[in-house]
């Protein structure tokens, strides 16, 4: 019968929900809080020399 539930497959779908909730919990707090860091890390290490090639943003001093 299609959509019944059978005593083999309820450990087998705790096991894939488990599964799901470290690979969230390693997106959520592991891979993408250092993929932040790094972009905000490149943007600024792009900017400073940027700053140092072309000078710092505002009219040019005298």
């Amino acid at each position: 019968m299609a959509g019944v539930s059978t005593e083999s497959e309820k450990p087998e779908r705790r096991d894939t929900r488990r599964r799901e909730l470290v690979t969230f919990l390693v997106l959520a707090f592991g891979i993408w809080p250092l993929v932040a860091v790094g972009v905000v890390g490149g943007y600024g290490f792009l900017v400073w020399m940027w700053q140092i090639l072309f000078g710092p943003p505002g009219p040019p001093g005298g």
